[in-house]
């Protein structure tokens, strides 16, 4: 495989049987690999620097600063690289605080390998990652913690992009959304990026916030 075409993973995680996993994973599996392991986020700069990272994998209890600081840190410094929060909270207040800090996903530490990796692929291609458990508790979020308010604009969605916003909003990723509709995954990517035009907004992240917030799925 072409090296443009590899998925380059940076790892924050200070479990060294985990850390092993996650890039025995990466290592092993065609289309990723891991260009960087670290114990903490103490040194996060110099750290992504010398990985330049496509995605991050990241734990959020970590020593010193932790994994939802370095995330924030990381996303106002290097905007582009795409940062999946992995870790054993499922707690509402661990997931906003993760989102807010510009976290593009959010999964378990008990997702399968398989699982962790279309996770990865869908963060690098701009979609949002969630398990469905995870899925369930942003939609709460959003609909409990922040209120929602009235659709202010005419975004002037098409129905197809309606139902692609709204299965983003349930946390599918965009392979399987293209799965799900019959279509193909270009095609979705298109509609995705169609989406993001009209709502003005730049990650699926922010278009499932907007999208909550507004009620317009």
């Amino acid at each position: 495989m072409n090296e443009t075409q590899v998925i380059r993973v940076a790892i924050f995680e200070d479990n060294p049987i985990m850390m092993d996993a996650y890039r025995s994973i990466l290592n092993g599996s065609p289309g990723y690999r891991c260009t960087g392991s670290f114990t903490s986020c103490n040194n996060w700069k110099h750290d992504i620097e010398q990985s330049k990272p496509d995605v991050v994998l990241m734990d959020i209890e970590m020593t010193g600063v932790n994994g939802i600081k370095a995330t924030s840190l990381i996303k106002k410094e290097f905007p582009h690289i795409r940062i999946l929060i992995q870790t054993v909270f499922e707690d509402e207040s661990k997931i906003l605080e993760a989102l807010c800090a510009g976290a593009n996903g959010y999964i378990l530490k008990n997702t399968s390998p398989v699982k962790m990796l279309e996770a990865v692929t869908d963060v690098q291609n701009g979609g949002v990652a969630f398990n469905p458990v995870i899925a369930a508790k942003v939609v709460a979020l959003f609909h409990n913690i922040i209120a929602p308010s009235p659709t202010i604009n005419n975004y002037q969605l098409t129905e197809r992009e309606k139902d692609i916003l709204h299965l983003l909003t349930e946390g599918m990723s965009m392979p399987r959304i293209a799965e799900k509709l019959f279509l193909g995954y270009e095609t979705v990517r298109g509609y995705v990026k169609n989406i993001y035009q009209k709502l003005h907004v730049a990650s699926a992240t922010e278009a499932v916030a907007k999208a909550l917030k507004e009620k317009l799925v």
